[in-house]
């Protein structure tokens, strides 16, 4: 797999990128999402745990094609605002190493109720995670890697 570590920038309204190497700020992204039509917003944040397939993880390696997944995340959030009629919705991804603890992926999503909120942040991390293209690699403590899994499918 090709490693495309060239970052762009959400479009000059939004202050985030779509992936980046950079630590989540979770209260600055929560922040940044509040809006005077919502009586909901609802933040995922997707960390990184400390055991997979009964083993010890000693930490995450993330990949991404970084211009298609940021057009796929953008094309994702956008449907979701309509679908669910929010007034907002955010999503982004690191890539690169991540320890135990660290947030992996965040979604916001912004509505009047909160039914929408909840169902639109599902639909959107359920869809980035099959979708977009974004590879994890798991590190064990015994040594041994893990490619694969986005989805949450596997038993863990």
């Amino acid at each position: 797999m090709e490693k495309n570590y060239t970052l762009s920038l959400l479009p000059a309204e939004d202050k985030f990128s779509l992936i980046t190497e950079k630590e989540i700020n979770l209260c600055e992204v929560l922040a940044s999402c509040h809006h005077p039509k919502a009586g909901a917003v609802v933040l995922f944040s997707g960390e990184v745990r400390n055991h997979s397939f009964s083993q010890t993880v000693s930490y995450l390696f993330y990949e991404a094609y970084v211009s298609l997944a940021e057009k796929m995340i953008r094309e994702i959030t956008k449907a979701a605002e309509q679908k669910f009629k929010l007034h907002k919705a955010v999503c982004i991804h690191r890539i690169g190493k991540l320890e135990v603890g660290e947030s992996a992926v965040v979604v916001v999503t912004v509505s009047s109720h909160r039914k929408e909120a909840y169902e639109a942040n599902k639909y959107i991390i359920d869809r980035v995670k099959h979708e977009a293209p974004i590879w994890k690699e798991e590190h064990f403590e015994d040594g041994s890697i893990i490619w694969g899994d986005n989805c949450g499918c596997g038993k863990h």
